[in-house]
């Protein structure tokens, strides 16, 4: 693969030149809002400041693909998403559940299975093929918000509002090539919008509990 080649995957972009993506690029600036104010207000937090610095890197990452549009730039945007949705997924499970850290960690390998079983079965489903592996993330949230409701307390509806809103956000990166015509500005700039509000009810869900939760062993 030429890390250095430049793509075109968005409805925005009409050439190669830095701005040519000036929503998706700049609706970035989202994540790093939050980013930042959340380095700030997870002190105390188990694992808070490093899913804050990761969601930093998101928007770090994404503002350079959506400008650079080359292929190494895309690894910087989508690797920092899969470490936060495995640190997110410890964290939740060692933290928030209780979980010893054998079990907290082996519930992180067992996603990469169930990741592979849902993106197999969402490749099938022509809507949900684009967008295969994001669809894992509402369905771990809600399966969670389902399962270990009683002990979420809660946080519980944070996980339904947060895959409510991320289903919503995947839906509409889903369609972004599909009205290129009509609407050449594209719809993946409301992915960002989106994924802003959800990553504000995931996050702050977990460090209302976290703090509730240390508060109460006071």
């Amino acid at each position: 693969m030429d890390w250095f080649a430049q793509v075109d995957a968005y409805c925005e972009r009409t050439d190669f030149s830095f701005w040519s993506e000036p929503v998706n690029a700049l609706t970035n600036l989202g994540y790093i809002l939050v980013a930042l104010w959340f380095l700030r207000a997870m002190h105390g937090v188990p694992l808070g400041r490093v899913l804050a610095a990761l969601l930093l890197a998101i928007g770090i990452g994404s503002f350079l693909f959506h400008t650079l549009a080359t292929g190494w730039a895309g690894l910087a945007d989508i690797l920092p998403i899969g470490l936060f949705i495995l640190v997110y997924l410890y964290a939740v499970n060692r933290h928030a559940l209780g979980w010893p850290v054998w079990a907290a960690g082996l519930g992180v390998v067992g996603f990469f299975p169930y990741a592979a079983g849902v993106i197999y079965v969402a490749d099938m489903l022509p809507f949900f093929r684009v967008s295969n592996f994001y669809w894992t993330v509402p369905i771990l949230l809600f399966g969670y918000a389902l399962v270990f409701g009683s002990k979420l307390g809660p946080m519980r509806r944070g996980f339904v509002a947060g895959g409510a809103v991320l289903s919503l956000s995947i839906a509409v990166r889903s369609v972004d090539l599909t009205f290129c015509d009509s609407f050449p500005l594209g719809t993946h700039f409301l992915w960002h919008v989106f994924n802003t509000v959800m990553f504000v009810i995931v996050l702050g869900s977990y460090r209302v509990h976290m703090l509730a939760a240390h508060g109460a062993r006071r």
